[in-house]
């Protein structure tokens, strides 16, 4: 039987950007399923991917997206797609955790391109 993935028992944890988690899931070439965490008033660093489409489904909180240039609010239970080539960032403009699923086909691994 396979192992049950959780926060608590990932393939391994991560921080990026300003005091952020992540939790790795699934981690091939193909395809990356993580879970991450904001916390309050944290925003990450404008950038896109030459090949990756990747999807974001918010958890708990509420998320900021630019993408393009385009602002989009996500709150609870709502997700985007960021298609390979989109300039994107999120950010958490709010007093508590944002927290997030994030599907990326294929992987991520060197192909992000930061814009700033």
């Amino acid at each position: 039987m396979e192992s049950l993935l959780s926060k608590e028992n990932c393939l391994s944890h991560y921080k990026w950007g300003d005091n952020c988690d992540g939790w790795n899931f699934v981690d091939t070439e193909a395809l990356s399923i993580k879970q991450e965490l904001m916390p309050p008033n944290a925003t990450e660093q404008l950038h896109y991917h030459e090949h990756a489409t990747q999807f974001f489904f918010i958890l708990s909180g509420t998320a900021i997206f630019v993408i393009n240039g385009q602002v989009t609010v996500l709150n609870r239970q709502q997700g985007i797609e960021v298609k390979s080539g989109q300039k994107h960032r999120i950010s958490n403009p709010a007093e508590t955790d944002l927290e997030f699923l994030l599907y990326s086909h294929p992987s991520t691994k060197n192909d992000r391109i930061n814009c700033e």
